[in-house]
């Protein structure tokens, strides 16, 4: 079977930390895959309010998520401080890709627990239609 090879950039200009909850377990005793994308989520809103954003006020318009795609590297348990580090990149008109490393600290090293990216679009929520990536973003979001 065919797996998913993502490549991610070198060097992320944004990381945060985020501690793994009870709640964020499965009955395997691990995090869920879909907690994944809930930590990429989180990751993304505090990635983007470092940058003085929201995912509704994204320069005058508003983001969309359009893809996922998430390659799990190891476990990740309750008690873990995972370390999710943000890149944006690959703009075009109307959208960019945003790129996750999920990287937990093992015994004073740390260990890449899973990578993602996620392909963000423009939108105006007001007129319900596809809007173009304000230049201003592009820029600021691209100088890291």
């Amino acid at each position: 079977m065919q797996r998913i090879k993502l490549v991610i950039p070198e060097v992320f200009s944004f990381s945060t930390n985020i501690p793994v909850r009870i709640t964020d377990l499965n009955y395997g005793g691990h995090m869920g895959n879909d907690k994944v994308l809930s930590f990429i989520h989180e990751a993304r809103v505090r990635f983007l309010r470092n940058s003085g954003y929201s995912e509704l006020d994204f320069g005058g318009v508003g983001l969309i998520m359009s893809d996922a795609v998430i390659e799990f590297k190891s476990e990740i348990f309750y008690g873990d401080e995972i370390i999710a580090s943000v890149a944006a990149g690959e703009f075009s008109k109307i959208g960019f890709t945003l790129y996750y490393k999920l990287e937990k600290n093992q015994n004073g090293s740390y260990m890449l627990a899973a990578t993602a990216k996620t392909g963000m679009v423009c939108y105006d929520y007001k007129n319900k239609k596809i809007a173009f990536v304000p230049e201003e973003v592009k820029l600021k979001l691209t100088a890291n």
